[in-house]
C-alpha cells in the first residue's frame, strides 16, 4: 500500500471541478448564483463561441457547521471559483463601493499568475476561457456548440424564472438573447422566455399552510407542451429538480390535461431553511424535503382550485341552437 498523503490544492480542486463543473452552463449556474447571494441586482452573461463573461457578480460562504443546517443561499461550500480556475483560464476583477481601484486576479489551471491594481467599476467581472483545457478527457465529452448554447440558455432561464427581482441579459456573439427588467414582475418574465401570447395564459397561484407557501404562474390547460421540461421548481427562490413535486403540478389540473401533454408552470415554495437539505449533490440541484407528502398535497390542490374557477367551457347562447322554420325545412329535405 502506497504512503498516504495529502492531495495538493490544485488537484483537490480539479476533483471537485469533476463533480461542480460539467460543461459550461454549470460555470453559468455557479457564478451566478453566487452573484444572486451577494444581492447583486443586475447580472449580464455574454457567450462568444465557447468563452464565457459574467458581469456584476460576487460571492459569499456559510460561517459555521451550524449554518449547514439552515442554509439561506444558493452557495455555500466554496468549491465554485476553485473548482473553475482548476480547469479554466479565469480573470476576475473586482472593487468595493467607495474604493479608489480595484483589483484584478488571473489564474490559470488553478495557479494564480496576475494579481495587481487595477481600475474598476463597482462590483465583479468575471471572463472565463479555456475550459477544460487541462483536462481533455473532458473536453471531448463536451456537446456541440449548439448543444451546449441550449443549456447555457436553459440554466439563464431558470434563473431568472427564480429572481424576477434581478435584471439579466444574455448575449450570445453579439447578439442579444434575452433580457428581463428585473421589475419583480414574474409574468413578464414568463412572457420574455415563453412569448408573449403564452405568457397572456398563465393563471397566478398562491396557496400556503403552517409550513409552506406556494406561489407563482401555471398555463391554462389549453396551453401545453410535449415534455415536462417547461415546468420550473424553485425552493426558495433556488432551482431544484424534484419529480414528485413535478407529478403533484400535474396532477393539480385532474383530467383537464391531453395525455402525452404538459403544463408551462412556475412555481416557488418558501420555506423555513431547517425544512430542506440542500447539501445532497455539489451541483445543488437535487434537496431532501422534511414533510414532502404534506407540500405535495398542498401544491396540487392549489392547483385544482385555481384552475376550477376559470370558465374553460366558453358560454354560448342557448337560442343559437334553435333551428327557425327555413332551417328546418332545409334540414328535411336534406335527409329525404
Amino acid at each position: 500500500m502506497g504512503k498516504i498523503h495529502e492531495l495538493d490544492n490544485i488537484l483537490a480542486n480539479q476533483i471537485a471541478a469533476g463533480e461542480v463543473i460539467e460543461r459550461p452552463a454549470s460555470i453559468v449556474k455557479e457564478l451566478v448564483e453566487n452573484s444572486l447571494d451577494a444581492h447583486s441586482h443586475r447580472v449580464d452573461i455574454i457567450v462568444e463561441n465557447s468563452s464565457l463573461a459574467f458581469h456584476r457578480h460576487a460571492t459569499s460562504k456559510i460561517n459555521s457547521r451550524h449554518d449547514l443546517f439552515k442554509v439561506q443561499t444558493m452557495g455555500f461550500r466554496g468549491e465554485a471559483l476553485p473548482s473553475i480556475a482548476s480547469v479554466a483560464d479565469v480573470t476576475l476583477t473586482t472593487a468595493q463601493a467607495g474604493q479608489e481601484e480595484g483589483t484584478m486576479i488571473h489564474l490559470r489551471g488553478g495557479k494564480e499568475l496576475v494579481v495587481k491594481p487595477a481600475g474598476a467599476r463597482q462590483g465583479t467581472d468575471i471572463k472565463v476561457t479555456d475550459l477544460f483545457f487541462n483536462t481533455p478527457a473532458r473536453l471531448k465529452y463536451l456537446k456541440s456548440p449548439q448543444t451546449e448554447l441550449t443549456r447555457i440558455t436553459d440554466i439563464i432561464n431558470r434563473l431568472a424564472l427564480a429572481n424576477p427581482a434581478v435584471a439579466f441579459s444574455f448575449t450570445h456573439n453579439g447578439r442579444e438573447l434575452f433580457r428581463s427588467a428585473g421589475n419583480n414582475n414574474l409574468q413578464q418574465v414568463v412572457a420574455a422566455i415563453y412569448g408573449v401570447q403564452a405568457g397572456r395564459k398563465m393563471l397566478e397561484i398562491s396557496g400556503a399552510d403552517d409550513d409552506f407557501k406556494v406561489s407563482g404562474f401555471v398555463s391554462l390547460p389549453e396551453l401545453t407542451r410535449a415534455s415536462r421540461q417547461y415546468i420550473t421548481i424553485t425552493i426558495n427562490h433556488r432551482y431544484i429538480r424534484n419529480f414528485e413535486l413535478t407529478k403533484a403540478i400535474i396532477q393539480g389540473y385532474e383530467s383537464k390535461l391531453m395525455v402525452g401533454r404538459y403544463p408551462i408552470a412556475v412555481i416557488n415554495i418558501d420555506l423555513d431553511p431547517v425544512l430542506v437539505d440542500v447539501n445532497v449533490h455539489p451541483a445543488k440541484r437535487e434537496v431532501r424535503l422534511s414533510k414532502e407528502q404534506q407540500l405535495i398535497k398542498l401544491i396540487a390542490e392549489t392547483i385544482r382550485q385555481r384552475i376550477a374557477v376559470e370558465n374553460l367551457i366558453p358560454d354560448v347562447d342557448a337560442d343559437q341552437f334553435i333551428p327557425n322554420d327555413d332551417e328546418v325545412a332545409d334540414l328535411d329535405r336534406r335527409l329525404k
